[in-house]
């Protein structure tokens, strides 16, 4: 849509507000509302002023002031709040040199996008995420000086088999087996079908949704693929949807990675491709139907795994997934069809239009932006430097002997050996301004802190295994 159209659809459904969204650096949606009367065509490209001191990883006291301008694109009529209101994606600029900022996680994924055609390897790049959560019924934790606790509970959950539910019916779905039964054990297709169904009213395009392999609420709702930016921005509404349709069911979601100990945690399988003038460029004649220009993509994302691992997986619990034995692709390799491997080639369909490759470790708590530029990045680098990925692992990784094992790389084992990688290897991210160096900076720096948060504090483990030594 253009400004004008936005505006003629406010006054088609007699909207009454507009909230402004915007992504900060570490992925999360912050908004404000302004009166239908104070948007004009001119704010649009003018703007509307915040203070950016106050958003995670963005501008200090001395230079706060900030602007968004409004994309039109991304307008829809939000389907929560009970008055009409129109939501709006914005772009954070500088107010002196109307810059777009560095920092602006949509910002880097522009040019991202626009350095994949400055190279003129290809003219686009689609993404597809592939975000699982779990929805639970109830979630509290706290923690202070002398204490710490959480606590998640799940109708679903396995380990309600014996509470008394006047009655209980006994239909928990077991550790490992929701992968994917029918209702009842299946208890939230009518929650994950709203959610779809009010994903539609907003433009998504719903490929499908299934319960997940883990017990207690685990789910999958896939969107369609689309290019780099709009894929960000889909998701960042896709996290708002599925948030606030469980809350309207009185239930509560979350993307964090591992919440579960002993069951599978939450991916975000990455399927991506390049196309130019509307053709396929990942379609050839090489190992699993790729083209040489596929596998040096491969091969770019796999030298770059462990750097990537700080941006796709970023947080101290992301790296409690990354474990072997939970379906999590912990080794770095690629092959066809075999999901134990890091990247995968799927084969569902001949059509060289279906061609693309699939990257396993990222999960959910990811900023998608950032994410999706960053994997783009090491492909493209693998493309200009003709980068083999070696030869393919065609076995099931989880069962390799030993001492083959010792020889297939793996991902970092936590999020500060993330950063130390990321510190060492960031050249590639660097190219076409994409990402500057400041933003890495301030990313680790962002990350070691998140780090240290949970390496001070005593675990309750630690009392089981210390507390008599």
């Amino acid at each position: 849509m253009t400004p004008k159209e936005t505006l003629e659809l406010c006054k088609k459904k007699n909207v009454e507000l507009v909230d402004v969204k915007f992504c900060d650096l570490l992925g999360t949606w912050q908004h404000f509302t302004i009166p239908i009367a104070e948007l004009e065509e001119d704010v649009f490209e003018a703007g509307l002023g915040f203070d950016g001191s106050s958003i995670r990883g963005w501008k200090s006291i001395e230079a706060s002031d900030m602007i968004l301008t409004l994309d039109p694109k991304t307008a829809i009529i939000d389907p929560f709040p009970s008055i009409a209101t129109l939501s709006i994606v914005g772009d954070a600029i500088d107010p002196i040199t109307r810059e777009p900022y560095s920092r602006d996680p949509r910002n880097v994924a522009r040019k991202a996008e626009a350095y994949l055609k400055q190279t003129g390897i290809a003219d686009v790049a689609y993404f597809g995420p592939e975000a699982e959560f779990f929805i639970f019924d109830d979630v509290r934790y706290g923690q202070n000086s002398h204490s710490g606790f959480y606590y998640l509970d799940s109708n679903e959950g396995i380990w309600n088999t014996g509470r008394e539910e006047f009655p209980n019916l006994g239909y928990k779905i077991r550790h490992k087996e929701g992968y994917f039964p029918v209702a009842p054990a299946d208890q939230l297709v009518t929650l994950r079908n709203e959610m779809i169904m009010v994903m539609k009213s907003c433009d998504l395009r719903v490929e499908r949704e299934h319960h997940e392999v883990a017990t207690a609420g685990q789910a999958e709702i896939d969107l369609r693929f689309d290019d780099l930016v709009s894929m960000g921005d889909d998701m960042m509404l896709f996290k708002y949807i599925v948030r606030n349709v469980a809350k309207k069911f009185n239930k509560t979601v979350t993307f964090m990675p591992k919440p579960l100990f002993g069951d599978n945690g939450s991916g975000m399988h990455v399927h991506q491709s390049l196309w130019k003038k509307g053709k396929p460029l990942f379609a050839g004649n090489e190992y699993g139907g790729l083209s040489e220009m596929a596998l040096h993509y491969i091969g770019g994302i796999l030298k770059h795994a462990k750097s990537l691992c700080a941006i796709c997986n970023p947080t101290v619990n992301s790296y409690k997934r990354l474990t072997p034995g939970y379906e999590a692709p912990v080794n770095l390799a690629y092959s066809s069809r075999n999901r134990s491997a890091a990247i995968r080639i799927p084969t569902y369909s001949p059509s060289p239009k279906a061609k693309r490759i699939e990257y396993r470790p990222p999960d959910p708590a990811a900023n998608c932006y950032l994410a999706c530029s960053a994997l783009l990045m090491a492909g493209l680098d693998g493309i200009q430097n003709r980068i083999d990925p070696g030869d393919p692992l065609d076995k099931n990784i989880y069962e390799l002997p030993p001492a083959e094992l010792k020889k297939v790389p793996s991902v970092p084992g936590s999020l500060a050996g993330a950063c130390d990688h990321l510190e060492k290897d960031h050249e590639y991210l660097l190219k076409g301004d994409v990402f500057t160096g400041d933003l890495i900076e301030t990313w680790i720096d962002l990350k070691r802190k998140e780090h240290d948060q949970v390496r001070l504090r005593p675990h309750p483990q630690e009392f089981h295994m210390y507390y008599d030594c």
